[in-house]
């Protein structure tokens, strides 16, 4: 073999020695493990307490009806509520246990506020006058009745008209009882003494068919003083009454509020505006005639109602 051949041979296999050397050394050692980033600690936030609501010292407990009661059943405590209010009802009661357990006797709505004459007998009408006064009901009609816009709370003057007749020569006309309050007009009342309405309204339609009967009543009641009670029954039998309605200017209804419920014995005179129809025209009464071989008819007497004295002038 030709020695150049033999040389290159040689050498090829030395460097290819040499490169498998190298590499056998390099896969020998160990790897270093490239340095990993540490993840980053998000710091754990615990989650704020829930602060409690700051009490308004203002506010002031009340105790409201969450359902609607019958009479005679008692009251547990999943019927009522405290709620807080800026402005306490005049009587209200603010815990729950003065209610528990008690029986009312009337029914009781939900939403409505309680205090003690919640569980005290009687009925809506009965709570909306005062000790001395008389509710008492007086037949209307449109006319009687002011046109149908009478409501109650107003403060109204009776008057009685009578006709002429066998027991009456002459027609008048006098003021009855002045200033009484309408407690119900049809089937519209106003407020009980712990002023609350005494037939609310839940809804619009309901609403509306209250005023449809008010305008239509047939029916008024009258808050009248005890001492003249007996005044005005007689005289709703004797003739015809009127109502006229007092204006609201004179703040009769908020007088009575604050205490004062004397205004009509107060304003009530001893003649009463009693007017005959005979001062109207300005003429005296046409004389009765009389005739031969008769015996003379008896002069005709008129009745003048002097507070409770009762006398009959000869005219």
């Amino acid at each position: 073999m030709n020695s150049r051949v033999t040389l290159g041979l040689a050498g090829l296999f030395l460097v290819g020695a040499i490169i498998a050397g190298y590499w056998g050394l390099t896969l020998s050692r160990p790897s270093v493990a490239e340095p990993v980033a540490a993840p980053a600690v998000v710091p754990v936030v615990p989650p704020a307490a829930k602060a409690e609501p700051v009490e308004d010292p203002t506010r002031q407990p009340v105790v409201v009806l969450l359902r609607d009661i019958a009479p005679f059943v008692k009251i547990t405590a999943a019927d009522v509520a405290v709620e807080k209010l800026r402005t306490a009802p005049a009587g209200s009661l603010g815990n729950v246990d003065q209610v528990i357990g008690r029986t009312p006797w009337r029914p009781l709505c939900a939403g409505s506020w309680l205090n003690e004459e919640s569980f005290e007998s009687g009925s809506q009408l009965a709570r909306m006058i005062r000790p001395g006064e008389r509710a008492l009901a007086v037949a209307v009609d449109e006319v009687i009745n002011v046109g149908g816009q009478l409501a109650p709370g107003d403060y109204v003057d009776v008057l009685l008209f009578l006709r002429k007749d066998e027991s009456n020569p002459q027609a008048s006309a006098q003021l009855v009882v002045p200033a009484v309050r309408v407690l119900v007009v049809g089937s519209q009342s106003g407020l009980t003494n712990d002023g609350q309405p005494s037939s609310p309204a839940r809804s619009d339609d309901e609403r509306l068919k209250q005023e449809q009967q008010r305008m239509a009543a047939r029916s008024v009641v009258l808050a009248v003083p005890e001492p003249l009670l007996n005044r005005l029954m007689l005289a709703s039998g004797a003739g015809v009454l009127r109502l006229a309605v007092r204006s609201a200017d004179e703040q009769q209804l908020a007088k009575y509020w604050a205490g004062e419920n004397d205004v009509a014995t107060r304003l009530d005179t001893p003649r009463r505006d009693l007017l005959e129809f005979s001062q109207l025209s300005l003429a005296a009464p046409p004389k009765p005639l009389a005739v031969a071989g008769q015996p003379t008819a008896r002069k005709p007497t008129v009745e003048v109602i002097r507070g409770a004295e009762n006398a009959q002038p000869t005219p």
